[in-house]
């Protein structure tokens, strides 16, 4: 064994399983080159806030890629970012401003998201402007092989039918698949499947909407992003290659067709997508207005003309942990009762540790539960076992008083970015997700402690029933006291 950010951590080669998109089953992890995990993940298309489906992405590959590293691999985990689009460019010109400029603000919000959620900086995170020179490298090396043409209205397309192959991922035949959602069939198109490398400009675009290229002034098509990304930074083949549920097709069935199709070989061993969250069994999305945004779920004072906001450690703890307790290839539904259960289940946890203070430990894998927290994370990161530990480690601790439960409670919920946050401040924080839901008088941490305070003196001066009605008022406001020997009184909200 040896150290990772204050755990064990264990080498384990072919230990771990994951479920592959393309084979459609599970499959041992297979890198490369040995104890290295090169991991590309498809990132934001940066013209508007994150919402909840986007932080199943995030929270999904965050976990996967800290399992990575306590498992001992060497991780570079790179995860790109959309800069240039049409949805980006209708944007700007709606709010007339420039493209840099709103691509950058919106960055900035999914950064504010990323730290709210505990999700840790990928190694990389390149924007697709910094790489236009090496698609029009892959652009050309697929023209010479005949797997590019330009059309008549200037674009530069990918024949499909030219690709053998095509719809593997997706599990498709040519004859089943249309032109993707970002795709506008054009009569430039030798087929309406082919879909774009680079799109001619247009006059009335922007001028930093363009670039010069041997097909004339354009920009890349959104699919050519990723294979020139992922190329530049982590090679071919990759060791692994995630996204989201709608990325299957066109996105990754294009990049396939672009990455082998210019290089050769295979673009990824193994390929991961993350399961949809739905509201009312639709797929939560911008498109059907169904979405709820992440800042308004765990927002202190989040604004639409500020990137960054105040958190709620607890609400924003919350709000991973419902993530994390369902397995990342599961459909998720989102309701306002489940993020209820959610807070209620963590706050469960945390009361453990508040009440048997954890003793910090080395975690030892050999201990039963941390095998069982194993086998579970490298069933396919399997987090809904790695969770039922967590509560077992509960239980156990509440029973037996054991400070050594307890502590390996936290330190393998550490592993899930879990449970790191002082018990006494989770617990003091307010959330506007329990039972009794907001409360337009919620009292502040301030008064609390002074109606504490004014309770202690009562209670000296033998006035108990002055006393018993502080408690019964806090107790109405959602605040349990407890006292502790030597007359101190800790309180917690519920």
């Amino acid at each position: 064994m040896v150290r990772c950010g204050g755990f064990a951590r264990l080498i384990l080669p072919d230990m771990l399983h994951i479920h592959d998109t393309l084979t459609r089953q599970k499959m041992p992890l297979r890198t490369a080159e040995p104890g290295v995990v090169r991991m590309y993940v498809c990132g934001m298309t940066v013209y508007d806030f994150c919402h909840l489906g986007h932080a199943r992405m995030l929270v999904g590959f965050d976990v996967v890629q800290r399992w990575l590293r306590a498992s001992g691999y060497r991780v570079r985990y790179v995860r790109n970012i959309t800069d240039i689009d049409d949805k980006i460019i209708r944007r700007a010109v709606e709010r007339g401003v420039t493209i840099r400029a709103l691509t950058g603000f919106f960055i900035d919000a999914m950064h504010a998201d990323e730290r709210a959620l505990g999700v840790q900086p990928p190694d990389d995170e390149p924007r697709a402007t910094e790489h236009v020179a090496g698609m029009l490298d892959i652009i050309r090396t697929l023209e010479s092989k005949g797997l590019a043409y330009q059309g008549a209205d200037g674009d530069v397309n990918f024949p499909v039918r030219k690709f053998p192959g095509y719809g593997k991922l997706s599990g498709k035949s040519l004859d089943d698949l249309r032109a993707g959602e970002r795709v506008a069939v054009s009569s430039g198109k030798q087929d309406p499947l082919d879909f774009v490398l680079w799109k001619s400009a247009k006059p009335d675009e922007p001028a930093d909407t363009r670039w010069d290229s041997p097909y004339g002034p354009g920009r890349p098509g959104w699919h050519i992003e990723c294979s020139a990304m992922s190329h530049a930074l982590l090679g071919m083949p990759l060791d692994i290659h995630g996204g989201g549920p709608d990325l299957k097709f066109p996105h990754h069935e294009n990049e396939i067709a672009q990455s082998e199709g210019a290089f050769g070989g295979t673009l990824a061993t193994a390929w991961m997508h993350c399961g949809p969250m739905m509201v009312d069994a639709e797929k939560m999305s911008k498109s059907l207005g169904n979405f709820r945004r992440i800042r308004d779920t765990l927002s202190v004072d989040a604004a639409d003309d500020r990137a960054d906001y105040a958190i709620n450690p607890r609400e924003a703890e919350m709000l991973r942990f419902f993530l994390v307790r369902s397995h990342y290839r599961s459909a998720q539904n989102y309701a306002p009762d489940n993020l209820l259960d959610a807070q209620h289940a963590l706050d469960r946890l945390y009361q453990t540790l508040a009440s048997v203070p954890p003793e910090a430990i080395d975690l030892d894998w050999n201990d039963p539960a941390a095998q069982a927290f194993r086998a579970a994370m490298d069933d396919d990161f399997n987090t809904a076992g790695a969770v039922a530990v967590l509560f077992d480690l509960a239980g156990q601790a509440n029973r037996d008083s054991s400070a050594r439960a307890s502590g390996l409670m936290r330190a393998l919920g550490g592993i899930l970015g879990l449970l790191q946050t002082d018990p006494a401040i989770y617990l003091k924080s307010p959330t506007r997700f329990l039972a009794g839901g907001a409360r337009a008088d919620t009292l502040s941490s301030d008064a609390i402690e002074a109606l504490i305070a004014e309770r202690a003196q009562a209670k000296a001066a033998r006035d108990f029933a002055r006393a018993d009605a502080i408690r019964a008022q806090l107790r109405e406001q959602g605040v349990e006291l407890a006292d502790a020997a030597g007359g101190a009184t800790q309180w917690r909200r519920v």
